[in-house]
């Protein structure tokens, strides 16, 4: 039986220490972003917490959640 790694507890002394989970950024319509690759942007559409669609100037992508190219500005 394997076990993930959500499901593992370890000892507050342990240098092996688990990764804090990230909270998942919420973005709403309008808002400026900036990505990784295609850099500044705009909110155009959200769909719930699980993808939003942003405005490249003439390009336009959708981002599925979670959003870690995505940096809200």
């Amino acid at each position: 039986m394997t076990r993930t790694a959500a499901a593992r507890h370890s000892l507050p002394t342990s240098p092996f220490k688990a990764q804090p989970v990230a909270a998942i950024e919420t973005y709403e319509v309008g808002d400026r972003v900036s990505h990784d690759r295609h850099g500044l942007g705009r909110i155009v559409s959200v769909d719930g917490t699980a993808a939003v669609i942003v405005s490249f100037g003439e390009q336009r992508l959708r981002c599925a959640s979670p959003f870690s190219k995505l940096v809200k500005l």
